[in-house]
């Protein structure tokens, strides 16, 4: 049985993580983390506000909370190794550096998405990028109105993958605002916009367009639980392997 610790345990995600791991016969939660308080119960399970006492009772650790959050947990696990699952979107770049120097010392699996649907989605992407290559590409998400980083992670990893089929640098043909007098789209540009509203879980279209005629892949996330069943599956899998930075794909075998 594998000893699985949330952190971020009153979460959205984290919670959803909690329940699906009640009845499940291959792990179990063994400790959550949270900040403060929990208004339910997880039986067998020790709560705590300490990370270093999270990854002291823990064989894999899934991490679904803020940038700053996230920051926090890699600096701890450097002092107390163990397989990291992370979820949090928003990342900044001394945070994402923090995480490629994490893995050299422990297995970390890193997604902007944790559904099947997003990670052959990528695979989609990257290839009708590549194949397509006179074609426009626009990538416009929609999530809701709490969502506090924009684009989605999940829409700028779409678009690294689309950037990678044209071999593009994405930091340098990325748009993700339009105003006034602007002139004409670059041939190489990859537009990546984000809409916020109601309660929406997650949209992501990657358009191509070119005259006469487009196609689009289109993914549609209608329950967080698709986040917890993936993030599940990925630290099953993580708590075999080697020390290193890992994706859902590679979690998928795709």
């Amino acid at each position: 049985m594998i000893n699985v610790g949330v952190y971020g345990g009153s979460g959205r995600v984290g919670k959803l993580i909690i329940e699906n791991l009640k009845n499940d016969d291959y792990a179990k939660v063994s400790s959550v983390h949270v900040i403060d308080e929990i208004d339910f119960e997880v039986p067998g399970a020790l709560i705590t506000n300490s990370i270093e006492t999270l990854l002291q009772n823990s064989d894999v650790v899934i991490d679904f909370t803020l940038p700053e959050g996230t920051e926090a947990l890699l600096e701890s696990v450097l002092k107390n190794p163990k397989p990291l699952v992370i979820g949090t979107t928003g990342l900044s770049e001394h945070q994402m550096n923090l995480i490629s120097e994490v893995s050299k010392k422990m297995p970390v699996l890193y997604a902007t998405n944790m559904s099947v649907g997003i990670a052959l989605l990528k695979k989609l992407v990257e290839i009708t990028s590549k194949t397509l290559s006179d074609f426009d590409i626009e990538i416009v998400e929609m999530h809701h109105r709490h969502k506090k980083d924009a684009p989605s992670g999940t829409a700028l990893t779409l678009a690294e993958y689309a950037a990678r089929g044209r071999g593009l640098d994405l930091d340098k043909v990325r748009v993700s605002g339009r105003n006034g007098n602007i002139g004409e789209r670059s041939k190489d540009e990859i537009g990546v916009f984000a809409l916020r509203g109601g309660d929406i879980v997650g949209r992501h279209t990657v358009g191509f367009y070119n005259v006469g005629e487009y196609i689009e892949l289109n993914h549609t996330a209608t329950s967080r639980d698709t986040f917890a069943k993936g993030a599940i599956k990925a630290a099953k899998w993580l708590v075999n392997q080697e020390s290193g930075l890992y994706s859902i794909n590679d979690c998928l075998g795709i």
